[in-house]
Formats: C-alpha cells, sequence, structure tokens
C-alpha cells in the first residue's frame, strides 16, 4: 500500500519539475526575445558591481552607463571590438570550437589558461549572470549563448555587447567611455580611440584607455593593424564578400 502512495506523490513530482523547466524555457527566451528590441536598464554584471560596492563601502563608486543606438556608433568601436576579441565573429553560431581546442591543449600542456569566449558568449555572460568560472555558470552561459544567437542578428550581439561590456571601472558601455575618456560622441570616435577602447577589455579596471600603458598601446596598435586586415567596417556590416580571417 505505501508503494501505491509513493508513486502518484513521484509522478506529481516529476510533472511539477516538469512545468518548472517548461516555464524557465519559455520567460528566459520571452526575455531575449524582448531585449532584441528593447534596451536593458541595467545588466546582471552591473548589478553585480553595483551590489559589491555597496557592501564594501565604497561610498565615492559611481556606475555609469548610457545606451547608444547602433545608429550613433562610429563603425569603428564594433569593428574593433570583433579584431582583438573574436574576429571570427560573423561566421560562427556563438562558440568558437577551433578557439576552445586551442585552449584546452594549451590547458594540457600546463600554459596558463586562455579565454575562449566569443562575443556572443561575452554578451551572455555580462547580461544575464555572473562572474565566475562555475560548471552551473558555464552550462547557462552556453544556453543563453543559444538562445541570443537563435533570436538576435549579429548587429544586434554586437549592439548590445559594446553598450554593457565594463570599460573602467563603474564605467559600462562605448556612451559612458567617450564621457569619461575622450569627451566626445561614440559617432566621432576614430579607429585609434575604438582600438584603445578594445584593448583594455581583458582588464578594465587596470588598464586604460585615457592613459595608456606601453602594454595598452601595443595592443591598440596591433587591433589597429587587424581592423584594417579584416578590411574595414565593412567586415561587420556585410558588405565584404564572405571569408575567414587567417
Amino acid at each position: 500500500m505505501p508503494s501505491l502512495f509513493r508513486r502518484p506523490l513521484l509522478i506529481r513530482l516529476l510533472r511539477s519539475l516538469a512545468i518548472l523547466v517548461l516555464a524557465w524555457l519559455v520567460v528566459s527566451w520571452l526575455l531575449v526575445l524582448l531585449l532584441r528590441f528593447v534596451p536593458p536598464w541595467t545588466s546582471a554584471v552591473m548589478l553585480e558591481r553595483q551590489t559589491g560596492a555597496w557592501l564594501r563601502g565604497e561610498q565615492d563608486f559611481h556606475l555609469r552607463q548610457h545606451w547608444v543606438p547602433w545608429g550613433q556608433i562610429s563603425p569603428y568601436v564594433p569593428l574593433a571590438m570583433v579584431a582583438g576579441e573574436d574576429q571570427k565573429f560573423p561566421y560562427h553560431h556563438g562558440f568558437d570550437f577551433d578557439s576552445i581546442q586551442n585552449a584546452m591543449d594549451a590547458a594540457d600542456e600546463g600554459k596558463r589558461l586562455r579565454g575562449a569566449s566569443t562575443i556572443s558568449q561575452q554578451t551572455a555572460k555580462n547580461l544575464f549572470l555572473w562572474n565566475g568560472r562555475s560548471l552551473v555558470r558555464k552550462g547557462l552561459e552556453a544556453y543563453f549563448t543559444v538562445l541570443i544567437e537563435l533570436t538576435w542578428p549579429k548587429q544586434r550581439i554586437l549592439e548590445m555587447y559594446v553598450n554593457i561590456a565594463e570599460m573602467g571601472d563603474g564605467i559600462y558601455g562605448v556612451g559612458a567611455a567617450c564621457d569619461a575618456y575622450f569627451h566626445t560622441p561614440p559617432a566621432r570616435l576614430s579607429p585609434a580611440q575604438a582600438a584603445r577602447l578594445a584593448a583594455v577589455l581583458p582588464s578594465p579596471r587596470r588598464l586604460h584607455a585615457d592613459r595608456p600603458s606601453a602594454y595598452v598601446l601595443r595592443r591598440a596598435g596591433w587591433i589597429q593593424q587587424q581592423m584594417e586586415q579584416l578590411g574595414g567596417p565593412s567586415y561587420i556590416e556585410g558588405h565584404a564578400p564572405p571569408r575567414l580571417p587567417r
């Protein structure tokens, strides 16, 4: 008799779990769909940084970010991000498996672990998740990356990325970065200025686009060279004939 009671209970639990999973899938996809058309009012990483500042008592901390539409951003900005972070961005579907394999091979050889995240993955993490390297976070990052790639065009992914990426301590997005570093509208950024913004992305709280170190200047020079070799803004605007970067 007890087993007869346990079976309906197990079925109800499984059914409830299935409903919760289905609800999560529907709500998360609807959120991604909404953000294809509507600018986010904040991001998970910005909330994490603001909360951390409050908990640490950083009373002088002030988070700066404001949305800049695609048409008001210099085309050199997204090109610089692609040149410095993810040159296969126009061609992959969210994951660069060659870079992932190279990173795994380097780790097996005892070399320093290198990042292999694409711009799509970084956008998913910045927008919806938290910093860290746990398997749970990486799994959710992969899930949201797939949703973003299925729901947004490449231009929207880049537009979101350049508006929410951390470009300084408390400075998020190209609009706030232009105000803080160059005192010029994002539409008027030069290739050199865009390259300097992209050059600080590996460590935006330590590196500075307005006071570039020798490392930042070297990296910015390399990024600007890559921008030219990729063919300029047409590489991300779809005007150039398809080709993979060397």
